[in-house]
């Protein structure tokens, strides 16, 4: 099969998973573990401006609602929450597919602040799709009851991409959230993500077959991390691919395997 490529660009992906900014000036995206309080960010950012519904072709449920943040209208997508993007569920194709093709503005990663190495792996996951991220670190009062401080500083630096504690039940850090989110979709604050640095094996096979992957791709997608699902044998997200960047046209299946590192 050849290796060839051609973008729709991101209104017709987005029309796919039915989120037009016809509506609203800014796409925004809400992923986390559960159990994290990503629901209750969720109700405090939109109040009663919210619906839910299915993801089209899909029996998982979508909540979707908007704010208004200096007279500008975000539209929120409530993700399905998973503790993986590796596309081993449903929940876990949604939340993946909608960060990978739809493109969001930003992407809000809720975790929480009483587990939070855990609830990083997710987090990580995500910024090695995109770099547009702001962590929200919740459940910040229950930490200070179990003597847990974070230092959202510190967390900034080392991960690249705005960090906000809150406790969105009590509205805490709520206001800091929506500034850094406006900062992120318009572009005023770059994110700079560290990337995950894997075994040297798999880092030559990734310096081999990515500037292939790239010259395909382009800036559409996060050429790194295709070429890490691709040497990870995901063939969902081929088929994925085929799905949401097809659009009438043909997206040939990339090779994966010695054929592909040849």
């Amino acid at each position: 099969m050849g290796l060839t490529y051609q973008s729709t660009g991101q209104s017709s992906t987005r029309e796919i998973f039915h989120t037009l900014a016809d509506d609203c000036d800014y796409v925004i995206a809400l992923a986390g573990n559960p159990n994290t309080g990503k629901s209750t960010v969720f109700n405090a950012l939109t109040g009663l401006r919210q619906h839910t519904g299915n993801w089209p072709g899909k029996t998982v449920q979508r909540a979707e609602g908007s704010y208004i943040y200096k007279s500008h209208r975000y539209r929120l997508i409530d993700l399905p929450g998973t503790y993986s993007l590796l596309s081993n569920s449903a929940d876990e194709e949604v939340a993946r597919d909608f960060i990978c093709f739809a493109r969001p503005d930003a992407t809000i990663v809720v975790v929480d602040a009483t587990c939070l190495e855990r609830n990083l792996n997710l987090a990580l996951q995500v910024m090695e799709i995109t770099g547009r991220v702001v962590i929200c670190v919740n459940l910040i009062d229950e930490a200070r009851r179990k003597k847990i401080r974070i230092d959202t500083d510190k967390l900034s630096k080392r991960l690249g991409v705005p960090v906000v504690a809150t406790a969105a039940r009590s509205g805490e850090g709520m206001p800091r959230l929506k500034e850094l989110v406006s900062d992120v979709a318009n572009k005023r604050v770059q994110t700079k993500p560290q990337p995950v640095r894997y075994s040297q094996d798999v880092e030559d096979a990734i310096a081999r077959l990515e500037p292939r992957v790239k010259a395909i791709v382009g800036n559409s997608i996060n050429s790194r991390w295709l070429t890490l699902r691709l040497l990870d044998g995901d063939t969902r997200l081929v088929q994925t691919m085929e799905n949401y960047l097809n659009a009438g046209k043909t997206v040939p299946v990339m090779p994966v395997g010695q054929e592909g590192l040849a």
